[in-house]
């Protein structure tokens, strides 16, 4: 039987907050989006705020009813970064499988690790305590005998705190819990469940496989797993080199877009920074996603296929601007695009596929090499130190922070 620790970096973009100012520690505080920029939602809050019934995800204005002396502050995705890294580090020391799940939490298999550092238990007091010391931040963990357990686990006493859920007492820990304290039941399969009278993780565990399996397909089976504590997914190693599925950027808008220039001018600058990414994990892609939503919140989203791959920012530009002027009829202003590239192939196992027409492949080549020296200086001078000129024209819609193209790359990365 394996022994797993889920740790969660306690209130974690507060915390980072209050180490930089530590007399906002004992004061509510919640760090936020850009009211200026419409990001204006609570991506997270201290304890003094939680205190007073401020929650992730809701609006400024709606925390500030709660709170009406509210700290905000805007994120810093750098710091995040850097204190994330650091704790990974410390993992890291007690055992090779160490898992990200965010930038603020991991899992760990220590099984291996017993006989150097002792009993899960103890390793995880330990690592409790270096954390608080070396980095200031304080973290809850989960001791189980499984991922989804030890994730439950990890949440059931915050801040600062171990919990642990074990072969004997899970049934009597685990199955009174509401079903949306079970890991990937989300707010539309809990309310799902609910319709069937199912409204505790005990309930889930003691129904029927195929009855979950007709209600919500292929996930109905594997949530039974989990609800009976059968879950047997492996921690990964850190050495384990993950492929990636997808990259893209999404924004909601400075202001309400009305004309398909503007569309062009927000989705230019995401193509930069997608088609930059693609470069640097030496990846091309051979499909293109394109997700609108307008100033009424509804949303849409569409997709092409494409023949020959490409990292170019320019021809993804031209088919997310071609797959918009199929897709939107303007019926109301846009507030929010995206743009994400899927099916994509790794240059470095499959390589590249080369045009037979000399004329069109001396073209390709000098792109490929306007692009190379485009990357080198902005490795050395800073993302923002080149851009298109076409982005100047409007730059309250086209500039972003070095955070928003940089930091959003890596996958780790949500809100808390």
């Amino acid at each position: 039987m394996p022994d797993i620790l889920h740790i969660d970096l306690n209130n974690f973009y507060a915390s980072v907050a209050c180490l930089e100012r530590p007399q906002l520690k004992h004061l509510p505080l919640a760090v936020c989006g850009s009211q200026q920029e419409r990001h204006g939602i609570v991506l997270a809050k201290n304890e003094p705020a939680k205190a007073l019934g401020v929650k992730t995800g809701e609006a400024i204005w709606q925390a500030k009813t709660k709170a009406p002396h509210l700290i905000i502050v805007e994120p810093d995705f750098s710091q995040y970064y850097f204190f994330s890294q650091k704790a990974r580090l410390i993992y890291s020391e007690y055992t090779d499988q160490v898992e990200p799940f965010g930038i603020d939490e991991a899992w760990l298999d220590v099984t291996g690790s017993k006989n150097l550092f002792g009993q899960p238990l103890e390793i995880a007091e330990i690592i409790r305590q270096r954390v608080k010391q070396e980095l200031g931040l304080t973290v809850s963990i989960g001791v189980s005998f499984n991922k989804v357990f030890a994730k439950l686990a990890s949440d059931l006493k915050k801040p600062d705190a171990i919990s642990q859920v074990t072969l004997e007492n899970f049934q009597n820990v685990v199955w009174p819990l509401p079903i949306e304290n079970l890991l990937y039941v989300g707010k539309a399969t809990a309310s799902k469940l609910r319709l069937f009278g199912i409204d505790t993780i005990g309930k889930l565990a003691k129904l029927d496989k195929n009855f979950l399996r007709t209600k919500l397909g292929k996930w109905g089976p594997m949530l039974w797993l989990y609800a009976n504590g059968l879950d047997q997914t492996v921690v990964s190693k850190i050495s384990d080199e993950k492929s990636i599925k997808s990259l893209g950027n999404s924004t909601t808008c400075a202001r309400d877009l009305h004309t398909a220039a503007e569309v062009k001018l927000v989705f230019a600058t995401l193509a930069e920074s997608i088609a930059l990414r693609l470069r640097e994990n030496k990846l091309k892609a051979q499909a293109l996603q394109i997700s609108i939503r307008d100033n009424h919140l509804d949303y849409m989203h569409k997709q092409i296929t494409f023949a020959t791959a490409t990292d170019h920012s320019e021809q993804l530009l031209s088919l997310a601007m071609q797959l918009f002027n199929e897709t939107y009829l303007w019926n109301k202003p846009v507030r929010s695009l995206g743009l994400r590239c899927i099916n994509l192939i790794n240059l470095t196992q499959t390589g590249e596929q080369l045009s037979l027409f000399a004329e069109t492949q001396q073209t390709t080549d000098q792109q490929a090499r306007i692009v190379a020296i485009s990357d080198q200086i902005r490795a050395k001078f800073g993302y923002n130190s080149l851009t298109k000129a076409s982005t100047l024209l409007d730059q309250q819609l086209t500039h972003y922070q070095e955070d928003d193209i940089h930091y959003r790359q890596h996958n780790s990365f949500h809100s808390r």
